[in-house]
């Protein structure tokens, strides 16, 4: 799937094709403007034009062609958020910082899972401790900001372990037909909350109890300890 920045070359084959054949191109992009690249003809019926994709969502290609072969047809191409792209929130590590921790090179979408770690921890582990923040609402103390950094890395290594992040794998089902044919599957859980990807890793515990912390970091009560 091409993500945004990316700059490519679309193409399209008409066929049959004489010297009359020409086409055009109108790109709607996500947010409803247009683009009207400049195409190129080339041999054989095939046209091409530049596109960069610089939204992420659905981008439609009308190509329009007149003469021989004369034809009107849509694509619909997917981009993708660019990986370095940070989503929404705060962050409390960084790739380099996942890849040290993993001693391995980070995951696909890493910047994503950081991301929704930190989120994670926000909600169930770092609303109930004390700890000085800056403006920005991030770990004033580097020791601190290094901890809770590890916890982070530490969730996101125990999703990669269970090959979940979501809790989609603990969502389960029962019976579907469709028509005359039944399919079935055990129910082993009723929510995604069951799932051990909405669990906290183990060794989220460990980072943020270190030694080094006291004094610097009060934990408080997690339920899920």
């Amino acid at each position: 799937m091409p993500e945004v920045g990316d700059l490519v070359t679309a193409t399209l084959t008409v066929s049959p094709h004489d010297a009359t054949t020409a086409a055009a191109l109108r790109v709607e992009q996500p947010d409803g403007t247009t683009l009207l690249p400049v195409v190129s003809p080339g041999e054989g019926g095939v046209f091409t034009a530049p596109v960069e994709y610089t939204l992420a969502g659905v981008w439609l290609l009308h190509w329009t062609v007149t003469g021989t072969g004369a034809s009107v047809e849509t694509e619909e191409i997917g981009v993708a958020p660019a990986s370095t792209t940070v989503p929404d929130g705060r962050a409390y590590a960084t790739t380099t910082q996942l890849a040290t921790y993993l001693r391995d090179a980070p995951p696909p979408g890493a910047v994503r899972l950081l991301a929704d770690a930190s989120r994670m921890l926000d909600a169930r582990v770092l609303a109930y401790c004390r700890y000085d923040v800056t403006p920005a609402g991030l770990p004033a103390d580097p020791v601190v900001a290094e901890a809770i950094g590890r916890a982070v890395c530490a969730q996101v290594a125990w999703w990669g372990e269970v090959g979940d992040s979501t809790g989609a794998a603990g969502v389960g089902w029962g019976s579907v037909a469709i028509g005359s044919v039944n399919l079935g599957r055990s129910v082993t859980s009723v929510s995604g909350d069951d799932s051990a990807a909405r669990q906290l890793a183990p060794q989220v515990a460990d980072e943020l109890r270190a030694p080094q912390l006291a004094g610097r970091f009060w934990l408080g009560a997690v339920s899920t300890w």
